[in-house]
Formats: structure tokens, sequence, C-alpha cells
């Protein structure tokens, strides 16, 4: 990868951005000024969520940008209330409403084991699936995906539908590298993107971070986002200030040593765990 227009092909063709802006926790004329200033400076991957509340805003924001539909990709997410094949017919027609446009270019099952479906989870999630396979065939969803799921929630679509998931999105950030699942995820042809991949904030106060920052000359974000690119994540960092997300674009001059990509990825402990999604309270 050598710019923010290059990018991955998934598994039916579309191809994904090799890094996106992250919303989560932003909302208003913050989330739509964030969109509008990075889409201006060469992002074209937003990712959203009905959960985070900020559909508007981010559809807000990529109207002001300017930026030709076409040439942008939208990713939100399904409700974790909204499981189920009616359940998310209707929600699916409530983001795009939201967000002002006629369709996503991507569309993420946001969690496989919601607490209020546990009992009934596997024919919740089925049925779901079966919905975005309608609303893929329908031509309403470019690609369809999952996110925070485990090998075995994949391997139950993969025995009752009939498209495997084109993109898993996962916790991923230095120490949490989740190998199983990212293993499983690229010998099936699933695109990995990493949410959170400053574990909120974390990674900035780990001092080993600032000492690679200087080695390479550049900011800890930026060591971050460059492993993330070396280990073929996708990146979706979240930033509202336009300086840095101006900052964390400027990553493909530089390449990290193997041995710094892999000391990375061994600080265990630094920016918490990967959530158990079977275990989730909500």
């Amino acid at each position: 990868m050598k710019s923010l227009a290059d990018g991955y092909q998934l598994s039916n063709g579309v191809v994904i951005p090799c890094m996106g802006l992250g919303t989560w926790q932003s909302n208003g004329p913050t989330t739509i000024q964030a969109v509008k200033s990075a889409l201006n400076m060469g992002y074209r991957l937003v990712d959203t969520a009905a959960a985070y509340g900020n559909e508007i805003s981010v559809g807000q924001g990529i109207k002001e940008s300017g930026i030709p539909r076409e040439e942008i990709f939208v990713t939100s997410k399904l409700r974790n209330s909204c499981h189920g094949y009616d359940a998310a017919m209707e929600a699916f027609e409530k983001t795009i409403g939201k967000l002002g446009i006629d369709y996503l270019d991507l569309y993420l099952i946001h969690w496989p084991n919601p607490v209020q479906y546990r009992p009934i989870w596997k024919e919740a999630t089925i049925g779901t699936w079966k919905a975005f396979e309608e609303l893929y065939r329908a031509g309403k969803i470019r690609a369809i995906g999952v996110s925070n799921f485990m090998p075995h929630h994949i391997e139950l679509l993969k025995e009752n539908c009939d498209i495997l998931p084109m993109v898993n999105q996962l916790k991923l950030c230095p120490g949490v590298t989740q190998p199983e699942t990212v293993k499983y995820c690229q010998e099936n042809e699933i695109i990995v993107e990493a949410y959170s991949p400053f574990g909120t904030g974390a990674i900035f106060q780990v001092p080993e971070m600032k000492a690679l920052a200087e080695k390479y000359h550049k900011s800890v974000g930026q060591i971050v986002l460059r492993w993330c690119m070396q280990m073929k994540f996708v990146p979706l960092p979240k930033s509202a200030n336009a300086s840095r997300v101006k900052e964390n674009s400027e990553i493909f001059d530089f390449e990290l040593s193997t041995g710094d990509v892999e000391f990375i990825s061994g600080l265990k402990g630094v920016c918490g765990e990967a959530p158990v999604p079977d275990e989730i309270d909500f």
C-alpha cells in the first residue's frame, strides 16, 4: 500500500480502502467536521454504526465534503437489538435513511451473540445473515461482513447460508492480535479490519512505543497504523482533530522492521484485551 487511494480486493471483487476514519464516541458538529475534513484529505472509507448514534452526522459530513458518493466507501453496523430477518431488514432501511444515501458499501453484524438473543443466538444470527444476503443480491449493499465474530460464529454462517462474510472487524492493536481468528479469516479470504487500533488512547502512554516513535521519527499513532498495515489489517483510527487525522494518513513513507512488527505484536496488556463476544452483557 502506497497511499490512502490503495486498497484490498474483497472476495467479491469490490475494493476496500486500506485505511478508514473511525467515528465511535463522536457525534454532532464534531463528527460532521471530522468526516468532511478526512474525506477532503484523501480518506475514502468512513466507518459508523447504528449503536454509535451518529449516522445522521456522518451522512451530513459526507454530503458537505463534496466528494462524489461513488468515491466513498461507507460502512455501518447492525444494532444488537435488531437481530433476525425482519428486524435486520427494517434496521437497514433506517440506517441508509439516517445516512441519507441509497446504498451501503459494507454492512456488518456488529456482534454475533448479544445478550438478549443468547438463548437463540444461532437462529437469530442465521436469520440476520439471510437478510444481509438478500440486501446484497438486491444491490443495496456492495459487500457484507461481520464484527467481533470468532471462527465458530462464521462456521455457523458457512453451514447454513450461501455467502461467506467478506470482512471481519475486530479489536486489533499492539498486544491484541487475535491470531487464531485472523488466521481463520485469511484462510477464508475474509479481510480483517482493526477497530480501536490505539487501544482507545492507551497506546500513547506506553514507553516502548514512544521509543519506537523516536527511532523512526514518527508519532506513536503513525507507528501503530504502520504496524497495522504491515499486519495486513485495515485500521480505523478515530480522531476529531483535523491535524491528527492528517498525521494518521502520513504512514506510507516508511516501513517497520520485521523485528519491530513482532515486538509491537507482543506488547501484551498495554491496550487491554479483546472482548469475548459470547460473554458480552449488551
